[in-house]
């Protein structure tokens, strides 16, 4: 093994130039699949993280089948207490009941639909960043005023402003027919257009009095410390919770989102892979030629005795030792590319705008793991290895006498 060591370094540097640059392949691509996992992880992170804080949340509890009819009679009961005991017993204060319906929304001079959100003021701000996306006006301040906060594009088709009343017509939680009257106190822009033009929302006690709630309400949601925190915290709200509700995370709230996250993967892993395909063509290439330059040089040690699968093992060896340098430096490179990034951020021209528009943040900022610093080297190292079974096979089908024959 030592002797095999020895001559597979020493033949790795007959031809420095040629090994430097196919280590350099190596370490190429393993930096740019660290750093492209690494802003992948981060792009996804910020993606989910942005989408749940507008609504959803990390997870909701709510009654069985609401999450797919949302049926104004599928309630909470008592959802103030609910959301309280939940406070007290998880030591969590982004906790806050909501309630949803629809509702025909009049201004003086038009009409149009809208999902009417009733949320407590104090705590909603803890779970949704619609009260900061308030832009005229102010957000909603007491649980009981008559009051409403809604879309610019919403107030721009029902050419209502700020001080406006605007009339609500709907169906109570029994069935009953549900009005009240409401004034304009803020108008929020969030980018979204759907968003701006489909959602308004109520104070959460108002919200009880015109839909006849009678203190029940359609969902909790919450926000946990972390995405890594949100199973843990799940099966301790499954703990605390009724049998006549259940709890839903994000995956099971917003599933398209998982599915464009998923789509977006695939692709990229297809790059990936003609990536990794092109570097162990590369180091191919690269013992096939040092495999051929030596036949007569394996001819001669073959004719002394010198087994097949002993030079096939040497070929296999210095395409180790190359690839197991372009795995570590390669790591290293990507990784000190990667960590600046996260602290600095990455951005491309013509950000800025886009993210104003749909706010958010100018710079992503990628996610360094274990799983983004390892996987595409090693991906990289085994390809590699791969690639070189080829050139050593070529040593069993060598005749020594031909081979000491070639010049």
């Amino acid at each position: 093994m030592g002797i095999t060591f020895r001559l597979a370094w020493r033949n790795l540097w007959r031809h420095p130039r040629r090994t430097w640059l196919t280590i350099s392949a190596m370490i190429f691509s393993n930096a740019v699949l660290v750093f492209m996992m690494s802003l992948q992880l981060g792009t996804y992170e910020l993606m989910i993280g942005n989408t749940l804080q507008f609504l959803t949340g990390h997870m909701q509890v709510q009654a069985p089948g609401f999450k797919d009819d949302m049926k104004m009679r599928q309630v909470v009961n008592d959802i103030d207490a609910l959301a309280e005991t939940l406070r007290d017993q998880l030591k969590l204060e982004d906790i806050t009941p909501r309630s949803s319906g629809f509702a025909l929304l009049s201004s003086d001079s038009r009409s149009y639909g809208a999902q009417i959100l009733g949320v407590d003021p104090e705590y909603e701000r803890r779970v949704s960043i619609i009260p900061s996306l308030v832009k005229q006006g102010r957000f909603l301040d007491t649980r009981e005023a008559p009051e409403i906060v809604i879309g610019e594009v919403l107030a721009r088709n029902l050419k209502a402003d700020l001080g406006d009343e605007v009339t609500l017509l709907g169906s109570g939680r029994d069935g009953s027919f549900a009005a009240a009257v409401a004034t304009v106190v803020g108008i929020f822009h969030s980018g979204i257009t759907d968003l701006d033009r489909g959602i308004a929302e109520v104070p959460i006690g108002f919200f009880d009095d015109v839909f006849y709630m009678q203190g029940a309400g359609h969902s909790v949601v919450l926000i946990t410390p972390g995405f890594w925190m949100i199973e843990p915290y799940k099966v301790r709200v499954e703990e605390l919770i009724e049998d006549d509700v259940v709890v839903h995370d994000w995956d099971a709230l917003q599933p398209g989102l998982k599915q464009a996250i998923q789509a977006d993967l695939s692709g990229a892993m297809i790059i990936y892979t003609v990536l990794v395909i092109l570097v162990a063509f590369s180091v191919m290439n690269t013992q096939l030629m040092s495999v051929l330059e030596r036949t007569h040089e394996f001819g001669v040690v073959m004719s002394l005795g010198v087994k097949p699968a002993r030079l096939g093992w040497l070929v296999i060896l210095e395409t180790t030792l190359m690839g197991l340098g372009g795995l570590c430096l390669g790591a290293a490179a990507g990784g000190l590319i990667t960590l600046w990034f996260s602290y600095n951020g990455f951005s491309f021209p013509g950000m800025d705008q886009m993210a104003a528009q749909f706010n958010l943040p100018q710079r992503f900022f990628p996610q360094v793991t274990l799983l983004s610093l390892c996987l595409g080297p090693t991906i990289v190292f085994i390809g590699s290895l791969l690639s070189s079974v080829y050139p050593a096979l070529r040593l069993f089908w060598l005749r020594p006498v031909e081979a000491m024959r070639t010049v």
